[in-house]
């Protein structure tokens, strides 16, 4: 009962995936995941290239069924009174063009179900206190919250703790981000925005530039039942204001200072039972995102920031490699992890990177609030922004630090009118 091919560590988007192609692999595959489903997760806009690999892992039809999952076909950012929009579906990378904004408490859960129904096999509850890799595979210490411990046997296992991080602490693979400390404060909101409103695409996600700090953002994601996910971001010292105190009044100023979100809220409900929530220390980074008989997944690896909405789809495209790479090696080949893995994933991973640096440093917020950008140029963005970060022939993937720098500088500064 307790060998398997594959051990997987969590029950999210990326475990979800990967165990749910290994399985159509005809391999024996068992996820272990800590909490119980459905929870509250944050990370609620995706971006179409999740799409095929929800398509490759039999997903989409679920997900289509679900009614509180929004279309998406692109992003708005608005900026005191300026605001600009981007297009997924006029892009210059070829594939979906459109996906959806989600409930994440619904949405991996249907996932995981999915996975489950296919023939993967899925334990609640679990918690993993060790491993112990041999020549054979790896064995993992397994802690039921109700039970004996107990251990599983397995070829490999993939990590996609997430933000459990169950490898990196086991492993000591942790080290400190690139990116400074940030925070958030969010919850959902029954918006009450008329369908009809000029000011307002609910097809699209709204990411609001502070007005004084440009450093400091916020997130507007609605969904389809008239709820919204909304949050702040910024450094302890920008969110941690003297003028107020608790997450729910912090968040409650920082919407008031956005022009186009005090307007659009004006009959919002804020008291609907969802709890104001806190985030910090969000960012992280790894030594290895993979070694012998174990690979790293989704936000278990890296995770950058959550202004671009990458989290789920750099989630998905690891487990998509990673898939792919231990076939071959669990059918007797010898893949170069560190080349066909880790190296291949982090071509996404530092485009991506690239554009948050230049978020926060205002370079890609001048090209995007610049009152006009080329036709071709806007299409390569556009492809960024939609997920597709490791199309190498887009030169703004291949060469993204030089590029963005030239282009800003054509740009010139953004300046608020």
């Amino acid at each position: 009962m307790n060998c398997f091919d594959v051990a997987v560590i969590g029950a999210g988007p990326s475990g979800a995936v990967a165990s749910a192609l290994l399985h159509q692999k005809g391999y024996r595959v068992c996820v272990l995941e800590k909490q119980h489903f459905p929870r509250f997760v944050i990370g609620e806009s995706l971006l179409p290239h999740c799409m095929e690999f929800l398509e490759a892992a039999g997903m989409t039809e679920a997900l289509k069924a679900e009614a509180t999952f929004q279309f998406k076909n692109g992003a708005a950012f608005t900026w005191g009174e300026r605001y600009t929009e981007i297009d997924f579906t006029d892009k210059f990378t070829p594939g979906p063009g459109t996906t959806y904004q989600v409930k994440r408490a619904a949405f991996d859960k249907i996932l995981i179900d999915e996975a489950e129904r296919q023939g993967v096999t899925v334990r609640y509850g679990q918690t993993v206190e060790s491993v112990d890799f041999t020549d054979e595979g790896v064995t993992l210490a397994v802690q039921p919250e109700n039970g004996d411990p107990y251990t599983v046997q397995a070829r490999f296992v993939l990590d996609a703790s997430g933000y459990g991080r169950v490898l990196p602490r086991l492993l000591d693979l942790e080290i400190p981000s690139h990116l400074p400390e940030r925070m958030a404060y969010f919850t959902h909101i029954d918006d009450n925005i008329a369908r009809d409103n000029p000011e307002f695409d609910r097809n699209k996600i709204l990411i609001s530039t502070h007005p004084q700090w440009r450093d400091v953002w916020l997130w507007f994601i609605p969904f389809a039942d008239g709820r919204t996910s909304i949050g702040v971001v910024g450094t302890p010292e920008r969110i941690m204001r003297k003028d107020v105190e608790g997450a729910e009044a912090t968040l409650k100023k920082f919407v008031a200072e956005i022009p186009r979100l005090n307007r659009l809220l004006v009959n919002a409900v804020w008291d609907n039972e969802v709890p104001f929530r806190t985030l910090s220390s969000y960012s992280a980074n790894v030594k290895a995102l993979c070694g012998d008989k174990f690979a790293l997944l989704g936000n278990a690896s890296e995770f950058l920031d959550p202004v671009f909405s990458s989290g789920v789809t750099i989630a998905l495209h690891s487990a998509h490699l990673a898939a792919n790479v231990l076939d071959q090696e669990l059918r007797g080949e010898k893949p170069d992890w560190q080349q066909e893995y880790a190296e291949r994933l982090m071509i996404g991973v530092n485009a991506f990177r690239t554009y948050v640096d230049g978020w926060y440093s205002t370079a890609f917020q001048d090209v995007l609030y610049a009152e006009e950008i080329n036709p071709d140029i806007r299409r390569m963005i556009a492809s960024i922004l939609a997920g597709y970060a490791w199309d190498t022939d887009n030169p703004f993937v291949a060469k993204s630090d030089r590029r963005l720098a030239a282009l800003a500088e054509l740009c010139g500064p953004a300046r608020l009118a």
